[in-house]
C-alpha cells in the first residue's frame, strides 16, 4: 500500500485517506492561510430577542414539530428527561436540550411507509390525537402542515380526514430528528455574532449534549426497524450547510449503508484491526495525535477534503449506546476540546460514525470534525484531487498549542495533549485492534 501521507521535496503534501481513498494535496503558499470566519453580524441584540432569533430558539418552541423529549437540569445539577410534553406545558420548564422531528426530512415517513410498509405505532397516533385536542397543539400542527405543503407545492388534506391524520402522525413519527441546544448566543451576548457553538458550552453541558444525542440515536433505531443505518451530524454555520446558526445535531435513518460505510465494512472484514492499523498507527507514526483521555483519543485526520480532526472511542463497546456513561463522557470531552480549539466562528461539520447494528464487522465509534474553510471548485471536480489549505501536521500543531491554553485556563476537561499521550490502542470488538 502506498504511504497515505507524504511531503515532497518542494513542500507539497499529498494525502490518500486509508478509509475512503480520497486524494488530497496541500501546496506550499496555500497551507498557511488563516481560518477565515464569516463576516461578523454586529447587530445589537436585546435580552428579549436572544431567545427568539430563529425557529430553534426557546422563545419559538411552537414553530418546531411537536417535541419528542427534553432534558431539564435542576439547580443541584441533576438532569432528567421529559418525554412527549403537550404544547400547553412547553413553557412550564426550561429545557437544556430538546429533540423533535425535522419538518423537512431528508428521508420522509412517506418514504418508509411506501417502500418498507412502515406503520404509525398506536402510541404515536394516540399522542397525536391528544396533542391536537389542545388549542395550542392544534394551532401548532395546522401551521406546520401548511408550511410543509406550501414548500412541497401540494394541497393540504381536509382537516380530520384519514389523509390529514396521516400527515399529523408523520409530524410525531419521523425518523429524521433534530437535537437542539438551549442557547443561540452565549449568555450575556449583546451582539448577534456572539454565537454559542459546541466549544462555548462548559464540559458538563457538552457531556449532556452528547449523551442526549446518543439516547436519541438509540430511539431512532428502535422506532424505525427498517433502518440499516442512522447518520448523525452537526452542521455549524451556514457555509457548512446549517439552515440555522443555532447549535444542533441531526439524526437521519436510511435504508442502506452508503458508499463510504460499505467500503469500510469490506476493509474491516479483511482487517478487524483496520482503524488501529490504518488510522491510529498512522497518526502515531507522523506525530498527529493531539489528545488522549481514559476512554478516547483525538488525532489530526489524513485524506479529508477539509482540514479535519477525529475522535475515536478506545472502549471495547462499538455502538454508542452500549458505552458506559464514563466512556460517553470521555468521548464528549475530547470532541468538546476540539470544538473549543477550533473556535465558534469557524464553519464546521461534525460527523459521527458507528458500526451498523446489523453488521458483524468490528468498528469503533468515532467522530470527524471538518473545518469548512475552503470551497471545492472546478479543479477538484475535474481531477478528483482535492486541494486542502492546511495539512494534517499544521492542523495538529495548531490544535495542540490551543489545547494547552484551554487546559491551563480550565475550559476543557483534563486530558493528555500531544506528546503526553500514551497507551494508544483501540479496544473495539473485544480487543480487535491488538
Amino acid at each position: 500500500m502506498t504511504e497515505p501521507l507524504v511531503r515532497l521535496a518542494d513542500g507539497t503534501v499529498k494525502q490518500v485517506s486509508p478509509l475512503t481513498g480520497t486524494t488530497v494535496w496541500t501546496v506550499p503558499g496555500r497551507g498557511g492561510r488563516p481560518l477565515v470566519p464569516p463576516t461578523p453580524d454586529w447587530r445589537p441584540v436585546s435580552a428579549h430577542d436572544r431567545d427568539r432569533l430563529c425557529v430553534f430558539c426557546w422563545g419559538r418552541m411552537l414553530e418546531t414539530t411537536p417535541e419528542k423529549s427534553r432534558l431539564v437540569v435542576a439547580s443541584d445539577g441533576t438532569a432528567s428527561t421529559l418525554d412527549g410534553l403537550p404544547a400547553s406545558q412547553l413553557g412550564a420548564s426550561t429545557p437544556e436540550l430538546r429533540s423533535f422531528a425535522n419538518l423537512f426530512e431528508i428521508v420522509s415517513q412517506r418514504y418508509w411507509r411506501t417502500n418498507h410498509g412502515a406503520r404509525t405505532p398506536d402510541g404515536v397516533h394516540a399522542r397525536a390525537q391528544a396533542y391536537v385536542a389542545e388549542p395550542e397543539g392544534r394551532a401548532q400542527v395546522e401551521a406546520l402542515l401548511a408550511a410543509r405543503v406550501s414548500a412541497a407545492g401540494t394541497q393540504l388534506a381536509p382537516a380530520g380526514s384519514p389523509a390529514w391524520w396521516q400527515d399529523v402522525d408523520d409530524l410525531f413519527a419521523g425518523s429524521h430528528d433534530v437535537v437542539v441546544a438551549r442557547r443561540h448566543l452565549v449568555d450575556g451576548a449583546q451582539f448577534a455574532d456572539e454565537l454559542a457553538g459546541a466549544g462555548t458550552l462548559d464540559v458538563a453541558e457538552h457531556r449532556r449534549f452528547v449523551a442526549f444525542t446518543v439516547e436519541a440515536l438509540r430511539r431512532v433505531y428502535e422506532a424505525q426497524p427498517a433502518a440499516r443505518y442512522v447518520a448523525v451530524f452537526q452542521n455549524w454555520l451556514r457555509p457548512a450547510g446549517a439552515s440555522q446558526d443555532h447549535l444542533h445535531k441531526q439524526l437521519v435513518a436510511i435504508d442502506e449503508d452508503g458508499p463510504q460505510l460499505a467500503r469500510e465494512l469490506v476493509l474491516a472484514e479483511q482487517d478487524p484491526a483496520l482503524y488501529q492499523h490504518a488510522v491510529l498507527d498512522l497518526a502515531v507514526r507522523h506525530g498527529l495525535v493531539v489528545a488522549r483521555n481514559e476512554h478516547a483519543v483525538a488525532v489530526a485526520g489524513v485524506g479529508h477534503r477539509y482540514p479535519s480532526l477525529e475522535v475515536y472511542s478506545t472502549a471495547p463497546a462499538q455502538l454508542p449506546w452500549e458505552h458506559t456513561p464514563a466512556q460517553v463522557d470521555a468521548f464528549a470531552d475530547l470532541l468538546h476540546a476540539l470544538h473549543a480549539a477550533t473556535g465558534a466562528q469557524v464553519p464546521s461539520n461534525e460527523e459521527w460514525h458507528h458500526r451498523p447494528p446489523g453488521a458483524h464487522q468490528p468498528m469503533p465509534w468515532r467522530a470527524v470534525l471538518k473545518w469548512r474553510v475552503s470551497t471545492l471548485a472546478g479543479f477538484e471536480g475535474g481531477t478528483r484531487i482535492n486541494v486542502n489549505t492546511i495539512d494534517p501536521w499544521q492542523v495538529a500543531e495548531r490544535v495542540v498549542a490551543r489545547l494547552h491554553e484551554l487546559r491551563a485556563a480550565g475550559r476543557v476537561a483534563p486530558m493528555a495533549i500531544g506528546h503526553q499521550c500514551e497507551d494508544l490502542v483501540l479496544r473495539y470488538g473485544q480487543e480487535a485492534a491488538r
